[in-house]
């Protein structure tokens, strides 16, 4: 942590959300606005059921997002194509021309929620793969092996020596983006790229370590995939966050589930950060005495890597002298969603 100056008011260019589940009906309906209200842009995840995989699906899923925003919202869905075996390149390169799809995104079959219609054998999917680095469309990459004899906390490390690197040595014009990052080992691999490779980091992997699963009992609302891992992660994901380099940017992946389905003997992957993202942000960047690095992380360093302007809107996040108390859940048409508890009070809101 660095002496600064104690500010109890910033004001940043209004934030996008690089990697967001919005979901699909009743659920899309209630966890919209809450994006919405703070961010400008947001790239949303594809891995509905069924998966969004063409440029068809992409533009009726954007339909059913607009329509789920309150009116006057100015909020921006950015799409997303899911990677199949049977991905067709032409499809992907229409897509991309016409401004469809910002990026595909590539599941590891069995990785995460819905990610059953990802891909098992990527010699399968290189001529897409070709086509992209040819055009300049990026893909976003959900960075973890599946394979049962990993154990769950090497995935990642496994996932960059067996998957990532020979794809980048053999597509080094391919733009990557490895998302929502949780190890040391993604973040210095990303650190050792020369170009074409940026990260996401959420937000509730900057407060939690592993240990939040288990802290007095098993916590089903702090388990997520990929897991959060030991604190030696943690701080380094910290430390890239508040750094202001360019190839680190917000991703939430805010992920709703319904309690019930968190709450089970076997519980859904997912935490629901959307309602209070930025003031745990403001938090971690005030405890790091990096808030005058927040609008980089949050606001700017992303629009660049997807070569467009920040949003001309800004948002203005204030201390207050007592925590602000955000909604511990909200309520669906398919039962109530728990909201991330940073387990820490929380000072900052973004200003009315």
């Amino acid at each position: 942590m660095t002496d600064r100056p104690v500010t109890d008011r910033i004001e940043l260019s209004q934030p996008d959300d690089w990697h967001l589940h919005l979901r699909d009906g009743a659920m899309l309906a209630a966890v919209a606005p809450a994006s919405a209200r703070h961010f400008g842009r947001a790239l949303v995840m594809p891995n509905l059921v069924p998966p969004v995989v063409t440029t068809r699906d992409a533009v009726a899923y954007r339909r059913r997002i607009m329509a789920a925003l309150p009116q006057g919202t100015s909020f921006t869905p950015l799409m997303t194509l899911y990677l199949t075996e049977a991905t067709n390149a032409d499809d992907v390169a229409a897509a991309h021309a016409e401004g469809v799809a910002t990026a595909i995104k590539l599941y590891p079959a069995g990785a995460t929620t819905n990610s059953q219609s990802g891909v098992r054998d990527m010699e399968k999917v290189y001529p897409v793969l070709e086509r992209m680095a040819a055009i300049g469309m990026p893909l976003c990459v959900h960075g973890e092996v599946t394979h049962p004899e990993v154990d769950i906390f090497d995935r990642e490390a496994v996932f960059i020596a067996s998957v990532l690197e020979p794809l980048r040595r053999r597509l080094p014009e391919l733009k990557i983006v490895l998302e929502h990052v949780t190890t040391r080992d993604g973040i210095d691999y990303v650190r050792s790229a020369d170009r074409n490779l940026a990260a996401t980091l959420t937000v509730h992997h900057l407060f939690i370590n592993r240990n939040a699963m288990f802290a007095g009992g098993l916590r089903p609302h702090y388990y997520c995939l990929p897991v959060a891992k030991r604190e030696v992660h943690r701080l380094a994901l910290r430390a890239a966050a508040v750094s202001g380099e360019g190839r680190f940017f917000l991703g939430t992946d805010s992920a709703p589930h319904a309690d019930a389905a968190k709450e089970a003997a076997c519980g859904c992957a997912g935490i629901f950060t959307a309602p209070n993202a930025l003031a745990c942000l403001a938090r971690a960047f005030d405890e790091e005495g990096a808030l005058d690095r927040l609008e980089a992380f949050a606001s700017l360093n992303g629009a660049a890597w997807y070569g467009l302007a920040p949003n001309e809107r800004k948002v203005r996040l204030v201390r207050r002298p007592a925590p602000v108390a955000y909604p511990g859940r909200i309520e669906t048409d398919d039962g109530p969603v728990t909201v991330f508890d940073p387990m820490l009070p929380l000072h900052w809101e973004v200003e009315r």
